[in-house]
């Protein structure tokens, strides 16, 4: 343990003493944030869509099918209830509830005027304001098509017929779309400086020559590993407090999950990218090849991790592939603890699929590294 705190200390002092260093690790991801935080959106695709008939009519028959015809929208199933509706969005597996009251096509002809309701999830807010798009379109163009149809089945005169939607945004309410992006920046900015940081460090000890010393001192692989890379877990976990204050201050980002376990996924998770940081380091041998590759690894990483480009827009094959993006499961659960307030046993699979990738990335680093005693 003397050891290891001896290496530990020592990584510190190398890292406050560089002065080059720190704007790198704090100031750089500061303004990251806030820059990225205002990235572009993207084209809406495959919107998961359900609804709940209450009607059963030919009528309510025919507006679901309406969405089905649409190519935005791919309606896959209908619920008995809301109860089951909501628990359904909650999980993330509808995007959109279209909700026909009882009674819909009797109060259409009859009275003229009927309500339904769309229940949207909101936690990306643009995308949410383009689907409430989409459903008003194909509503208005319902409307149409039951005004010709009672209009050619009846010789009276005929009163406006009107359906208005009314939209409910579940978790995020104001359709702020910062309040959808920031959380993934943060993650985006968390894997970033700590592969770096960590991928460069042991890579930085062969240029300067001193890793062979180390090498042949009595210091454990075990210990070695541990000393160099702990500094960069804490870090990250620094950069994590820095960027929840920030989402907090500047952007009014809500936290309605538990904080505590935001920061036992980051944990582990952090975990992660310090194994492929370290396994970088074993097959380089200068800075600038470390860097290239972690760059490499990063960008593929973000890409498909569903942060700017939704996977279910993404081909086949790439959606199995994002399957073991480890990115792609962090931003899931800060969005999912931070604007649904998820509990433990939400992010279970997430949490899962992270630690089995901790144990194999960071067993398999310390396996490859050498030390020759």
């Amino acid at each position: 343990m003397k050891t290891i705190g001896y290496i530990i200390q020592k990584e510190f002092k190398q890292i406050f003493r560089n002065k080059g260093m720190l704007p790198i690790i704090f100031i750089l991801p500061i303004l990251q944030l806030v820059i990225l935080s205002n990235a572009a959106t993207y084209e809406v695709k495959n919107i998961k869509f359900a609804y709940i008939d209450f009607d059963h009519s030919s009528t309510s028959r025919a507006l679901v099918e309406k969405f089905n015809a649409s190519t935005y929208f791919n309606v896959l199933t209908d619920f008995p209830s809301q109860e089951i509706a909501s628990s359904s969005m909650l999980a993330g597996e509808v995007d959109v509830v279209l909700e026909i009251p009882n009674h819909f096509e009797r109060n259409l002809l009859r009275d003229k005027t009927t309500d339904l309701s769309i229940t949207i999830n909101a936690i990306d807010g643009a995308a949410a304001g383009v689907e409430s798009g989409y459903v008003n379109q194909i509503v208005q163009s319902f409307n149409k098509d039951v005004k010709m149809a009672i209009m050619n089945t009846s010789k009276k005169a005929i009163q406006p017929i009107t359906i208005e939607s009314i939209p409910s945004f579940w978790f995020n309410t104001t359709l702020n779309y910062k309040t959808f992006m920031v959380p993934g920046i943060l993650v985006l900015l968390v894997s970033m400086i700590t592969l770096f940081l960590s991928g460069m460090n042991i890579v930085r000890e062969k240029e300067i020559g001193t890793l062979e010393q180390i090498n042949v001192t009595p210091i454990r692989k075990s210990q070695f590993i541990i000393g160099k890379l702990f500094p960069f877990w804490v870090i990250g976990m620094g950069l994590l407090t820095v960027g929840l204050i920030l989402a907090k201050v500047i952007f009014n980002i809500p936290t309605i999950g538990s904080i505590v376990l935001l920061y036992a996924y980051t944990s582990i998770y952090i975990l992660v990218i310090l194994g492929m940081g370290l396994l970088i380091s074993n097959f380089t041998d200068t800075q600038q090849q470390a860097m290239f590759i972690a760059w490499f690894f990063i960008v593929i990483f973000i890409l498909m991790s569903g942060l700017f480009t939704p996977i279910e827009s993404m081909p086949r094959w790439a959606q199995i592939v994002t399957n073991f993006n480890p990115i792609k499961y962090f931003v899931e659960v800060v969005r999912m603890v931070m604007l649904k307030g998820a509990s433990f046993t939400d992010i279970l699979p997430q949490l899962w699929k992270t630690l089995l990738y901790a144990i194999a990335m960071n067993g398999f680093a310390v396996w490859s590294y050498k030390k020759v005693h």
